[in-house]
């Protein structure tokens, strides 16, 4: 484990205050007084090789009906919402866009992009009805800057539609096998998307325990 950084700053929101929440053998984890956000110490992160290492571990198929119903969790509600016709973009996709497959079949046109596995940066130059993040956004090492990215792929009224595990409390972090993964750096609460949603005038619905819905104005 490398030194402790000297810049803890929300990679979020850039706010200063960011006491250190957690530590164990591996890492350090900070929570951020302000969006709660909470992140691994900069000097605890993999490099981008062992990361890209981490990622081609994963297993999923576009084609496996297991991780299709995972993903039906994000899916079906986000369907349920979009106007026919909507065309979206799966941010994050991995190696495996099972997700994009599956809308596609319903009749929703979307398109991937990934900086490892779909890295096709023309993508992030257009704009989009919808945009799915799943399994991603703990992944970010700077969430405030892909945010901002996210936000700005959408038009007026447009979804943005993410999955990941919400934290809580201390003690249920001491012993949450989310933060194992090593590729996890970034871990969201309830607290932190309704603070996001708040400061960026979004719609916000949470539906069931790790799908969070936020909606863009239609206007100004």
């Amino acid at each position: 484990m490398s030194a402790l950084s000297h810049d803890l700053s929300c990679p979020l929101c850039d706010h200063i205050e960011t006491p250190l929440f957690w530590q164990d053998e591996r890492r350090r984890y900070h929570r951020c007084d302000r969006c709660r956000l909470i992140f691994v110490d900069p000097g605890c992160r993999l490099d981008a090789t062992a990361e890209k290492a981490e990622y081609d571990l994963h297993e999923n198929q576009t084609d496996d009906e297991g991780y299709r119903r995972f993903l039906a969790r994000l899916a079906d509600p986000l369907m349920a919402r979009l106007p026919a016709g909507s065309q979206g973009l799966d941010f994050g996709c991995g190696p495996g866009p099972a997700l994009a497959a599956m809308l596609n079949e319903a009749g929703f046109a979307t398109t991937t992009y990934d900086p490892y596995y779909a890295h096709y940066p023309a993508r992030l130059q257009q704009k989009y009805d919808f945009v799915c993040c799943t399994e991603a956004i703990e992944h970010f090492y700077r969430p405030g800057r892909e945010w901002q990215q996210l936000l700005t792929l959408l038009r007026p009224g447009g979804w943005l539609a993410i999955m990941t595990k919400l934290a809580r409390d201390q003690a249920a972090f001491a012993n949450w096998h989310y933060k194992q993964d090593p590729t996890h750096v970034s871990f969201f609460s309830r607290e932190t998307f309704l603070w996001l949603a708040a400061r960026d005038g979004l719609g916000i619905e949470f539906i069931g325990a790790d799908v969070i819905l936020l909606q863009i104005p239609e206007s100004l």
